[in-house]
């Protein structure tokens, strides 16, 4: 496929969606847990893909409705959603709504789905860019529904980070899905979902250490050029990989271990190339608390509630995948063991000033990743069945960060991944990473 301008992608509609009952008063104020007010103030974007028969083509018009009347009834739940954000401090819950954008594309779905170099022209299906302004102008979350040539439809999604983590995401899809099918059939039936925001503020409380501007725990794109690239690893060559990253002290490795365990190998291989020595380095991984914390009300804790492991390797440790692998287990072990029973709002604040002083050094390389592997984002089904593939485009990245999620098939990887552009020209002609992952 030619450039980016051959995909145009055309807002023909904008409508702001509002709860469909008003937030009782009781609910109008939110504080922040100390797990929002370190997140960024940027937008987390994905697009699910539904591809369209013959006999649905001439329904785009019925979809939309009922994703504009499901969504109404979903806010009501997730009532955050529509409010308005208070720097660092709370939402204002005041059904000011969500954003709704009908959009056509001049394409067939395949077409942008096919493109191995099509993460630009994937951005332009998403509401908002990654760090816009919206949250100020009042809405935290922002929906275009996109109408493909072949009748196809990807609804995409963007989540103002400081209300959602990736969890809740998948949990607001799936139940807003479940809305939308219940509100198409006969039946008589009414999703009563946990509204579980307000608990958090509560046993997390923020922070003030938060509450002013302070320095960034990951480099921003301002001062180095990016380049963002997608790899697929297929599952018999994560099952590979898994068996090359296994030794005594893992003998299992996950697969978000082996493919993690690769990718930091090989970053580390593209900044040695670069630099022209090795340097020490950290992987900081996110972890999804819910599942570490031994506690009844964590498993359904909404809003964000994640936490981070750090791992460390030293230079002559860089070229071990297996090593590499025992450390990522060691280092999310050790944040069980710490904090199976509790965790502290002043632990969170304690981690990112220790975090802040290492990533300060100029001797180090640091990167960071989040695993959205297991999480049900393939599920949601309006109706109309499950979408067939789902994406997580942005337009604007960080350096040095990096995104896995399930493959299509649920048991392959995609890795979305963001390097100084001289790191990532030597990255993805790696051999040793070409071996397990595909550029896509």
């Amino acid at each position: 496929m030619g450039g980016s301008e051959m995909i145009n992608v055309e807002v023909i509609h904008k409508e702001i969606i509002k709860p469909s009952s008003p937030t009782p008063h009781h609910l109008r104020y939110l504080s922040l847990s100390v797990f929002d007010q370190f997140k960024y103030e940027i937008y987390l974007p994905h697009v699910v893909f539904y591809p369209s028969s013959s006999e649905e083509h001439s329904l785009v018009a019925e979809k939309s409705e009922l994703l504009k009347k499901s969504l109404s009834e979903a806010l009501t739940q997730f009532y955050p959603f529509a409010g308005e954000f208070k720097y660092n401090d709370s939402i204002n819950c005041d059904d000011r709504g969500a954003v709704f954008l009908e959009a056509q594309v001049n394409c067939p779905m395949s077409k942008i789905l096919d493109d191995k170099h099509g993460l630009e022209n994937m951005g332009k299906l998403i509401p908002t860019p990654v760090r816009s302004k919206h949250a100020q102008g009042g809405h935290l979350l922002l929906v275009q529904a996109n109408v493909f040539e072949c009748g196809g439809l990807a609804i995409a999604a963007s989540f103002f980070h400081k209300v959602v983590d990736a969890l809740s995401i998948s949990k607001f899809m799936e139940s807003w899905a479940e809305i939308a099918r219940c509100s198409a059939s006969t039946t008589d039936h009414h999703v009563v979902l946990p509204t579980e925001f307000c608990v958090a503020a509560t046993l997390f409380p923020p922070q003030e250490y938060f509450n002013s501007p302070k320095k960034l725990m990951l480099p921003l794109t301002e001062n180095y050029m990016v380049r963002r690239r997608r790899f697929v690893f297929d599952a018999s060559k994560i099952a590979a990989l898994k068996v090359k990253a296994a030794s005594a002290t893992v003998p299992s490795p996950t697969r978000v271990e082996a493919a993690s365990a690769l990718i930091w190998k090989c970053a580390m291989e593209a900044s040695r190339s670069n630099l022209g020595f090795v340097r020490s380095s950290t992987w900081r991984h996110a972890v999804n608390m819910r599942k570490i914390l031994a506690q009844p009300f964590a498993e359904n804790l909404l809003g964000n509630f994640s936490f981070y492991a750090i791992s460390k390797v030293e230079e002559n440790e860089a070229n071990d995948l297996q090593i590499l692998v025992a450390k990522l287990r060691k280092s999310v072990e050790e944040l069980k063991v710490k904090h199976t029973n509790e965790i502290r709002a002043e632990d969170v604040v304690q981690f990112f000033k220790e975090y802040g002083e290492l990533i300060e050094k100029d001797d180090m390389d640091n990167y960071t990743c989040s695993s959205l592997c297991r999480f049900p984002f393939c599920s949601a089904n309006f109706g109309w069945g499950k979408p067939s593939c789902t994406r997580f485009p942005r337009t604007e990245v960080f350096k040095n960060m990096f995104l896995l999620s399930d493959a299509t098939d649920g048991n392959g990887i995609e890795a979305y991944l963001s390097m100084k552009e001289e790191d990532m020209v030597m990255f993805e002609t790696n051999q040793d990473l070409l071996t397990y992952a595909s550029l896509q």
